[in-house]
């Protein structure tokens, strides 16, 4: 009974110090002060464990069509490299100042299964910066993006502008 009765007082107190820091604005929300230790832990792998499990089981169609990566270049060059940059190409000011800062695409996605890539795509991440562009975007065209996200994982900068002229560009970001 004694057990019993510190764990519920435990679970009030920090209760109480959870709302005392929220109520009281002691949790500093600048995207000036990236989180670290624990809270940096917590937020990653909350987010990294979540990817994984909604994105189980999801299967698309073959990446490899030159169409559908010429399509996702072009999606990919719109609404991505802002933030995520390119080969070459560094994020824009607006993605140097996201806290959580956005990932370098070519290289984060490596260890990343289509339907993950998919997922976050399609569904967002709260709190990052990421938007959810499955409720503007197909699925057909979000896995367009996926293929040429997995592209990218081994292109040169050049590679990533002679898509640009592909693709119809005169004009490649960052250029």
């Amino acid at each position: 009974m004694k057990i019993f009765m510190t764990l519920i007082i435990t679970i009030i107190l920090l209760a109480l110090i959870g709302l005392t820091v929220i109520m009281f604005g002691l949790y500093n929300v600048s995207a000036m002060n990236p989180d670290t230790g624990i809270k940096k832990w917590i937020l990653s792998t909350a987010s990294d464990n979540s990817v994984e499990r909604h994105a189980a089981g999801i299967t698309g169609p073959p990446l490899d069509d030159s169409s559908m990566v010429v399509l996702g270049y072009t999606h990919y060059s719109e609404m991505c490299v802002t933030c995520h940059g390119a080969p070459g190409i560094e994020p824009s000011e607006i993605g140097q100042g996201l806290n959580p800062h956005p990932p370098n695409l070519a290289r984060s996605t490596r260890d990343m299964s289509d339907g993950e890539i998919f997922w976050v795509t399609k569904n967002g991440i709260k709190m990052t910066g990421m938007p959810a562009f499955g409720k503007t975007h197909s699925d057909d065209k979000i896995w367009a993006i996926v293929a040429f996200v997995k592209k990218m994982q081994n292109m040169t900068a050049e590679q990533y502008n002679a898509y640009g002229k592909t693709a119809g560009n005169t004009e490649v970001m960052g250029q």
